[in-house]
């Protein structure tokens, strides 16, 4: 079974469990959006809105296509447009964070914070707290992608207070994890790592319990705790191939022969460098071999 992540959207889910009449070309339109089909959204958005100018959630849907095929402007205009047909607080927050989406999209990150702060704003009025934790989590974002990393970290324990399942938890924890790690405050990203981890294996897919166990070991590694660190990346690397996850088994492998040199046995990191080639070989993957070359360059010496 090869590991691969669900295509799930928590806004569409969200979104379409509040309201109370939407379209059909408006709602078929949000699902392939969320299918990664945009040809199909943007004849399904135009559709909706030749029927009726009007149709709100053709345009939101709309706005959301265009952000994703890189055309800014005219997706803020579609917003603005679906944003003067709203009706509440909860309506607005909807806008004002599918906004600030498109705005960090296209690297405009000062309005995408305040796109988010505006969403975070009318989600505590509108008390909807799945749209706050989402808002933190899209300021979280910003910083950690603008290298601010501990406004970064701040904002995701902001969001980690307003988690509603295990999957949410898992989400939080790895950021927070991984702002710690960045931060090179290596105990708090393992302890947050190790969260992580039990909450993907319980609710998570295979891809993020894959995911997390190889960043605990590199985590481990970083924090000098090597034992620990091959245990954990030892167990995902035989996992991965049982399953037939051969990205994650190539991906644990190099990882490992980091912590091997780290410890000094550079044999065997040479044999799992070209262990993790060779799965990268054969399956023909050269985003795969770039990463690993990418990770290993200078590796032995």
């Amino acid at each position: 079974m090869k590991l691969q992540t669900a295509l799930i959207s928590a806004f569409t889910a969200l979104f379409f469990n509040n309201v109370y009449a939407v379209s059909d070309d408006a709602f078929a339109c949000n699902k392939a959006f969320d299918q990664g089909d945009y040809s199909t959204a943007a004849t399904l958005a135009a559709k909706a809105l030749n029927a009726s100018r009007k149709d709100r959630d053709a345009l939101i849907c709309q706005g959301r296509t265009l952000s994703a095929q890189g055309n800014l402007e005219p997706a803020l205009a579609a917003f603005k447009s679906a944003d003067k047909l709203s009706k509440d607080a909860y309506d607005k927050a909807v806008v004002a964070l599918i906004t600030g989406h498109a705005y960090k999209n296209a690297q405009h990150y000062e309005q995408a914070i305040a796109s988010y702060q505006q969403s975070l704003q009318l989600a505590a009025e509108a008390k909807v707290k799945a749209f706050e934790r989402t808002s933190h989590i899209g300021i979280g974002n910003v910083y950690f992608e603008t290298s601010q990393y501990a406004s970064a970290l701040d904002s995701y324990l902001a969001a980690s207070k307003l988690d509603a399942n295990d999957n949410e938890r898992g989400e939080s924890f790895e950021k927070i994890a991984l702002s710690y790690h960045t931060l090179a405050q290596h105990d708090p990203a393992v302890e947050y790592q190790v969260k992580a981890l039990i909450m993907n294996e319980k609710s998570g897919t295979l891809d993020q319990f894959a995911h997390s166990s190889i960043e605990l070991g590199r985590y481990y590694a970083a924090a000098k705790k090597y034992p620990n660190a091959e245990n954990t990346l030892n167990k995902i690397i035989k996992f991965a191939k049982e399953q037939g996850g051969a990205y994650y088994e190539a991906q644990g492998s190099y990882v490992l022969a980091q912590v091997k040199v780290a410890t000094g046995d550079v044999e065997a990191a040479k044999a799992l460098i070209e262990k993790a080639k060779a799965i990268a070989n054969s399956t023909h993957d050269q985003a795969l071999a770039d990463e690993i070359a990418k990770e290993t360059q200078g590796l032995i010496p």
